[in-house]
């Protein structure tokens, strides 16, 4: 009788592990606390719930890093990518989805799935024996990080991560704003007006800062150092950096011109990009804040187009846990202190919906061919995957490890042939090119 593999979490990664090692034959119990036990972060039960952006990043495979990741989740047949394309909503060359809809067709399939089933009990301690998968995420339950840190002998390391404000978008004065995506991008009309922007003069710009410099923000506790990841920052403390660091992170105004006033240039822009399939709920682009609510809504006002906005959620920030997993996990995503345990997701130190869901595929598939008595090397240092796991398993320097999104400066140099001198875009095609070779025969390979 083939061993059940448990898994203990049903984010994005709990869910492809799952979904990979059901289909590869492998009995699977999902465990996952939500309804029972909630977090401050989700609103639901279901899996694979979004809780910053709404947003897969760039779905461009032949120049983009993440783009590439896209495409080799697609080709392994993973369930995060086939319900992103299944309720993709228009972003500009992005993939974004109606988070709900998506959530709640990952959580249709899995447990329609013959070979999964689900336990709505907290896991509080990590278990002895028998294959299990930690997917707990960002947001593990104290009691079980405690157990981690236990088993670990190492204090887990931290940062804190800040979620955008969503916006009902029959608030928004198209008057003053408008839509377009930046430089037209896009290959239909629908996604080349996939954006709303609202424009700001100089004095708008600098009445703004004022106000999120000023206002009153979420203090931590006391010990608590911590730092941000740079890919998710709060809004204020990139403002802190410089009055015009906004201007050229997600305020920048270049690629758009407002038709209320094509002949005057924006000296900065709001972008809010669409949150769900109907249209009606927006999210604020790059704004995540760890203001306080009621400053959050004086200062969000303040934006041309939003002085009357209505908010369906409002920012927030929270505490983000992670291993130092080059010094714990081996390169089969196994605590070396206890080989029956893999970890997958964000806990393992990537950053990104889809970086967390690609571990989690390839734990499922490790842990599954393990079971069933086989062994599965990851996939090539060369491929978005492979260079992912070797970061996290001892590629990066365990002194100054921290949370990472895929990139090319992961990936080794390319050879003279594929491009290895030649410009960017033509030595990062090169780079997807090389990728998708050597996935697709990592592939073949398990057939």
């Amino acid at each position: 009788m083939t061993q059940t593999l448990h898994i203990i979490g049903a984010g994005l990664a709990g869910s492809e592990a799952a979904w990979q090692a059901a289909q590869a034959g492998v009995p699977v119990v999902v465990h996952e606390m939500r309804p029972k036990v909630g977090t401050f972060a989700h609103s639901s039960g279901d899996c694979a719930e979004m809780v910053c952006s709404n947003s897969f990043r760039s779905d461009d495979d032949e120049r983009n890093a993440v783009g590439l990741l896209h495409w080799e989740m697609r080709a392994a047949g993973g369930l995060i990518m086939e319900m992103a394309d299944r309720h993709a909503l228009p972003a500009g060359g992005a993939l974004a989805v109606d988070r709900e809809a998506f959530s709640g067709a990952v959580t249709a399939a899995l447990r329609a799935h013959p070979l999964v089933s689900f336990s709505e009990e907290e896991v509080t301690e990590l278990p002895q024996d028998g294959p299990w998968i930690v997917a707990t995420g960002p947001l593990t339950s104290g009691r079980l990080a405690d157990s981690i840190r236990s088993v670990t002998g190492a204090e887990s390391l931290a940062f804190f991560d800040a979620i955008a404000p969503i916006v009902h978008a029959d608030t928004i004065d198209m008057d003053i704003a408008w839509r377009q995506s930046r430089y037209d991008k896009g290959e239909t009309e629908e996604e080349r007006k996939a954006y709303i922007n609202c424009p700001m003069t100089r004095d708008e710009y600098e009445a703004f800062i004022d106000a999120l410099l000023a206002a009153e923000k979420t203090e931590f506790h006391e010990g608590e150092t911590a730092g941000y990841f740079d890919g998710c920052l709060p809004i204020e403390v990139m403002a802190e950096r410089g009055r015009e660091t906004l201007r050229h992170g997600p305020m920048k105004p270049v690629g758009l011109t407002n038709p209320h006033d094509p002949a005057t240039k924006s000296y900065a822009v709001v972008q809010l990009r669409r949150d769900n399939a109907l249209g009606t709920l927006y999210n604020i682009v790059g704004f995540q804040t760890k203001m306080k609510y009621g400053a959050q809504t004086a200062v969000f006002k303040m934006i041309p187009g939003l002085q009357n906005a209505s908010f369906a959620r409002l920012g927030g920030i929270h505490r983000n846990t992670f291993l130092n997993s080059p010094t714990l996990l081996d390169g089969q995503m196994r605590l070396r202190q206890r080989p029956n345990l893999r970890f997958a997701g964000q806990v393992t130190g990537v950053e990104g919906y889809v970086e967390s869901a690609a571990m989690g595929l390839l734990a499922g598939r490790m842990a599954a061919a393990e079971i069933k008595g086989q062994s599965l090397p990851p996939p090539g240092f060369e491929t978005a995957m492979g260079a992912l796991v070797n970061h996290i398993t001892g590629g990066a320097e365990a002194k100054t490890f921290q949370p990472m999104n895929v990139n090319f400066g992961l990936f080794p140099p390319l050879e003279a042939a594929r491009g290895g001198r030649k410009g960017r875009k033509d030595r990062y095609k090169g780079y997807t090119d090389r990728a998708k070779e050597v996935f697709t025969a990592w592939l073949a390979a398990q057939a």
